[in-house]
């Protein structure tokens, strides 16, 4: 099936979204450095460098998928929360591909602050352009106007272009990535195409890793490592209320993967500075008040891309000893889940922003494989244009529910 990447950025999404079989046509991307690292990783696509606006999506054909990534910073909970009064919005031009290419699917991922309340309102208005996105905003339009002209719509009123459409907040830590990482996933369907998208099932959490650490505590014995005095001094405590939950077996679901497990078998940066390009020491890291690093026995915590390079604490592991440096990019590409040998372009701070912007591949794998999954069962209906679907929502209240 043929994918077009808009916002690709490093590539996260396409990497998985290759693994599971896709073809890219195209990836669309307007951060010079991100289009070197897309050019050296995907040598065969045309990479288009430039605003999003700017592309001419009719000189694309059969595109079955569109996935991507629109700017989050409208609605990081780091950013300015301004919403749909950033101009850094890009989810109209998300909309305006799904217009005019009307792919049989797409996904978008925003940042977790898209459902802050105060946003509300207008992720509905995402959602609903979205569903119904042949009836374009007229210009110099109020959005709110569009919204009202939307929420008028109904399955019996609207005949063109329409998609089924849901979300999901995904905890990347939940599916087997060695980072704690929330982020939405909207996925639509062409309502013509009977099939019945469901959001993976998370494969494992926290209480299972727990359960490794604190009961059975084979973690520390497969990982050549003792016991933390931390964990000792817990291991009754901890091993109590687990034993107290799940009785004598192991939590069902596996274990989330710790930092430590993604990196064990990296030598030190320090003292192995010609172990690999992207595995060189970088000094500097400090601990302060809300700079504390990633615990090197938990998953890591969200690595981050920041307007000027990184923040810094997310990107620091911190041992049980309480010695803190900060990750290498090898290091960054392995708790995003990169292969070893894809390449990341530009410096230190470069490569960490591109990183810290990318979707873990092994979760955009496991997305895209349902997908594949999903379109591959479809069967068309009589014509494209059936009318939708009522928006369907995991985790969180639907649009037909709200009104």
């Amino acid at each position: 099936m043929r994918n077009l990447e808009l916002f690709s950025g490093a590539g996260g999404l396409a990497a998985g979204f290759s693994l599971a079989g896709f073809e890219h046509c195209a990836m669309v991307e307007h951060q010079k450095d991100a289009c070197e690292t897309l050019r050296y990783n995907y040598p065969q696509t045309s990479i288009f460098e430039g605003d999003v606006r700017n592309f001419d999506f009719n000189t694309l054909s059969d595109v079955d998928v569109i996935t991507g990534g629109p700017p989050c910073q409208p609605f990081s909970l780091g950013g300015k929360h301004q919403g749909y009064q950033d101009t850094r919005d890009m989810f109209p031009a998300a909309v305006q591909a799904i217009r005019t290419l009307a792919p049989k699917a797409f996904v978008l991922e925003n940042v977790k602050g898209l459902l802050r309340s105060n946003f509300k309102p207008y992720l509905d208005y995402i959602l609903l352009q979205l569903t119904y996105p042949e009836v374009e905003i007229i210009k110099n339009e109020p959005w709110q106007s569009h919204y009202t002209r939307l929420l008028a719509l109904t399955p019996h009123t609207y005949q063109g272009l329409g998609y089924s459409v849901s979300y999901q907040l995904m905890n990347a830590a939940d599916y087997g990535v060695p980072q704690i990482r929330e982020r939405v996933f909207i996925v639509g369907i062409r309502t013509d195409l009977a099939c019945q998208w469901q959001f993976p099932t998370p494969t494992h959490d926290v209480d299972a890793l727990k359960w490794i650490q604190y009961v059975e505590t084979d973690y520390w014995d497969r990982l050549s490592t003792p016991v933390p005095e931390s964990i000792k001094a817990q291991i009754h405590m901890v091993g109590t209320r687990l034993k107290r939950k799940y009785g004598l077996f192991a939590p069902p679901l596996k274990p989330w993967v710790t930092l430590r497990e993604a990196i064990s078998d990296l030598p030190c940066p320090e003292s192995s500075p010609h172990y690999h390009p992207d595995h060189y020491f970088r000094a500097g890291a400090k601990i302060y008040p809300g700079h504390t690093g990633s615990y090197i026995d938990l998953p890591s915590k969200t690595i981050k891309a920041g307007n000027h390079g990184v923040p810094g604490g997310e990107n620091m592991i911190r041992w049980e000893t309480g010695d803190v440096r900060y990750l290498t990019i090898l290091e960054a590409k392995r708790l995003q889940t990169f292969s070893d040998d894809y390449h990341i372009s530009g410096v230190w701070s470069e490569a960490m922003r591109q990183l810290g912007n990318a979707v873990p591949v092994k979760l955009a794998q496991i997305l895209a494989n349902a997908l594949m999954a999903c379109l591959q069962t479809a069967t068309p209906l009589l014509r494209r244009g059936r009318p939708p679907e009522p928006l369907a929502c995991a985790n969180v209240s639907s649009i037909s529910n709200q009104n």
